[in-house]
């Protein structure tokens, strides 16, 4: 296991055996991203998706109290006004592809707040998990933001049009079961027995093939592209290499044996 330390204020990121973690760590305001985290969590994603030992991104929030709640708002008036609203507009946009074009499978483990930016990340993941204690809630309309067009298109990719019309409509505030009825959640756990049952999920996820996850991934992201753009030859290739892999012969070789495979991503 490789760590980085933990820096209140900043976004950190370490490995555990085959899982990458980046932890929105700003827990005195709820996990708020700021400018600087902004900035890093492309440069952290990147590191997560390019180390060979990575099979799943886990992206988490500091304590129990929150995922993240939104942007920092006491930089609204530095880094949100003006001129300033460019570049944060931008670091903004990037932290978001970074997570939503990553080409590893991604996991929101969210606890407590998922508000604002912070629904906005869990959204551009691939799955998404919550504590039944979780509150969710898109305030852009409270605020006065508007919300650009491809995060909107997130939204009515995983919830529908309909329920993303009412998410940013209303800026409601929503519970973890009423998250889990419109499709925005994988699943939903006790807060009791969460931590166990990400784990186990995240284990499961880890123990198959890597070149299997990362064709699916693949298959995934040229999904959401126009058809003019997709690029099947590659995603065929990514195919042709499982079944020609090593991988495919100890599947297959564990399956007969009635044991859990031993992939090498080779």
């Amino acid at each position: 296991m490789s760590e980085a330390p933990q820096t209140p204020g900043q976004l950190d990121h370490h490995v555990e055996g085959h899982v990458g973690y980046v932890t929105f760590n700003n827990p005195a305001k709820f996990n708020a991203v700021n400018y600087d985290m902004w900035c890093a969590l492309p440069i952290a994603m990147r590191a997560l998706a390019d180390n060979p030992q990575v099979r799943l991104i886990v992206l988490q929030g500091a304590g129990e109290k929150a995922f993240v709640s939104g942007a920092d708002i006491s930089q609204f008036n530095t880094h949100r006004n003006g001129d300033a609203s460019t570049h944060y507009n931008e670091a903004t946009q990037a932290g978001y592809a970074a997570v939503l074009d990553c080409t590893k499978p991604t996991l929101a483990k969210i606890r407590g707040i998922c508000m604002g930016g912070g629904l906005g990340l869990a959204i551009n993941c691939d799955m998404r998990m919550a504590s039944a204690d979780s509150k969710f809630r898109m305030p852009a309309g409270r605020l006065g933001l508007g919300y650009a067009f491809e995060g909107i298109k997130r939204f009515t990719e995983v919830v529908g049009t309909a329920n993303t019309a009412d998410l940013f409509f209303s800026a409601r505030i929503f519970g973890a079961d009423e998250a889990l009825r419109i499709g925005l959640l994988k699943q939903m756990a006790p807060a009791e027995a969460f931590e166990e049952i990400v784990n186990a999920y995240v284990q499961m996820v880890c123990e198959n093939a890597p070149l299997t996850l990362a064709a699916a991934k693949r298959t995934l992201l040229e999904i959401r592209k126009n058809p003019h753009e997709q690029d099947l030859a590659g995603v065929q290739a990514m195919v042709d290499a499982c079944f020609t892999s090593e991988d495919y012969k100890e599947g297959r070789k564990a399956f007969a044996e009635k044991r859990t495979p031993q992939f090498q991503g080779k």
